[in-house]
């Protein structure tokens, strides 16, 4: 009974959810209802006895995908009010492909039928001391370890195929040179510059960017005695 229930009310805040992913107008809200949807999901997946496919959901979609989408949406600046200035143009073709996938959907729905020996497969005896995620993780690593392995194999592929596509090194971009840091000294770094009492460097006394050949450090100036002689300062380049 309490299992029922539970199932009935997870799948009523899936569906609201899930048309609330479609429906809402902030598509941060969007993200945040496809999350509830995916809790609701594991949550389902739980009362059938999928503890595999709940943990998938909720570490790969959850903590992958959906905070992927939100990222992305929070970060764009996309401009959603230019977006939908076509939607009445291309309504009618969306609705025409809605109602073709509805069709199938219908017809796939019309021509299935339990398996004749679902029911005693469906109640057969489990295992003692097997769980589901162990049975699975058996069939994977045994059965089909080498289609496994090729399947992950492509995943890095398309992985590393999307970062080279998608990079661009740009020429204007700053590098860090770590041998040209450590090999900085004083006598490339400062340069006495003489200031007089409330004058302050002139903006043309920084030098920037550093030239490459160093400067000798300039004679220091007489005359420097009491408040009203100038004063030396450092520059840093």
């Amino acid at each position: 009974m309490i299992a029922t229930l539970a199932f009935y009310v997870f799948a009523l805040i899936l569906l609201v959810s899930a048309a609330m992913v479609v429906t809402a107008r902030n598509p941060v809200h969007s993200v945040l209802f496809l999350i509830l949807a995916f809790f609701n999901a594991a949550a389902l997946f739980l009362i059938a006895g999928a503890e595999f496919l709940a943990m998938i959901l909720v570490i790969v979609y959850v903590g992958a995908v959906a905070v992927l989408f939100l990222f992305v949406v929070m970060m764009l600046d996309v401009n959603f009010a230019e977006l939908r200035e076509g939607y009445q143009r291309y309504a009618p073709v969306g609705a025409a492909v809605g109602a073709v996938l509805f069709v199938e959907l219908l017809m796939v729905l019309g021509g299935w039928h339990f398996a004749p020996d679902a029911a005693s497969l469906r109640l057969g005896q489990i295992p003692a001391g097997v769980s589901n995620t162990d049975a699975l993780g058996r069939v994977l690593y045994t059965d089909y370890v080498l289609l496994f392995q090729l399947a992950g194999l492509v995943l890095l592929v398309a992985m590393i195929g999307a970062i080279v596509l998608t990079l661009r090194d740009r020429k204007t971009s700053r590098h860090q040179d770590i041998g040209r840091q450590t090999a900085r000294s004083a006598a490339t770094s400062l340069r006495m510059v003489t200031v007089a009492i409330g004058a302050g460097v002139a903006p043309g006394d920084i030098l920037r960017p550093q030239p490459e050949a160093p400067l000798t450090p300039p004679e220091p100036v007489g005359g420097g005695a009491g408040h009203g002689g100038p004063h030396h300062a450092a520059e840093i380049r």
